[in-house]
């Protein structure tokens, strides 16, 4: 069954998102990262270019012929994924194709409109059975 792990009090959730990709990368897993709006997604993708001074994360969207190669994939949707490790969900809802990935991992902003948001994801899950872990952020 999926684990879903929510990481919350996150002063600024791209660059908590580049910083579990990398970790995700750094560990070997195969990570999609999920948004339904197009241009959050294009800008995690230049997050991810430039969010630290030295290293690399491989990342393409899932449309490139590359995908099925690369580590990490950005998308808009469920469709023709390469891979099902690690969901990194930056969306507002929970991924209609989350229970196909290994781990799901949801991160909530300090703002009260993203916490409300993330407790109805968290209770979808648990109504579900999923097995649920929260992290507070740090540094």
């Amino acid at each position: 069954m999926t684990r879903i792990d929510f990481y919350r009090y996150a002063e600024d959730k791209l660059h908590v998102a580049c910083r579990l990709a990398a970790k995700a990368f750094a560990q070997k897993k195969r990570v999609v990262v999920y948004d339904p709006e197009p241009s959050r997604l294009a800008e995690f993708d230049k997050r991810l270019w430039t969010w630290q001074a030295v290293g690399f994360v491989p990342h393409v969207f899932a449309s490139s012929p590359l995908a099925p190669e690369t580590p990490i994939i950005l998308t808009s949707s469920g469709e023709a994924l390469p891979h099902h490790d690690v969901l990194i969900n930056l969306g507002d809802e929970w991924p209609p194709f989350f229970a196909t990935f290994e781990r799901v991992l949801e991160i909530v902003g300090a703002d009260e409109e993203d916490k409300v948001r993330a407790r109805a994801r968290h209770a979808f899950y648990k109504d579900r059975g999923y097995d649920i872990q929260v992290r507070d952020i740090e540094g």
